[in-house]
């Protein structure tokens, strides 16, 4: 199982993967130049965002298709000091997200 973790020191955030640095993806797409952030609706979240499922989904084209509904529905809910998040969580989200907006989707 995985382990993330965002803390805020000042301006400055980091987020580890395990310990490790979590790699921003930009290659996937690139929302924010100047890195993460989380708790609002905005570029640095997506980056996170992206980064987190790609992560964790280990498939850029998943990532990049489920990222803003993620966005919304976790990372701009992430405390502002300090998160964590395991993998198992990241799961759970995404079974809730995947059930309702096909759920939206069918009754439209």
């Amino acid at each position: 199982m995985k382990r993330y973790e965002g803390r805020r020191e000042g301006y400055a955030v980091d987020v580890t993967v395990n310990g490790c640095r979590l790699d921003p993806r930009f290659d996937l797409w690139n929302h924010s130049p100047t890195g993460f952030e989380w708790g609002y609706d905005g570029s640095g979240p997506a980056q996170l965002a992206l980064a987190l499922l790609a992560d964790h989904l280990g498939d850029g084209d998943e990532a990049i298709a489920w990222h803003q509904y993620f966005k919304r529905a976790v990372v701009e809910t992430l405390p502002p000091r300090h998160w964590a998040l395991t993998s198992q969580q990241i799961v759970r989200a995404l079974s809730v997200l995947k059930s309702t907006l096909t759920a939206e989707a069918v009754g439209s």
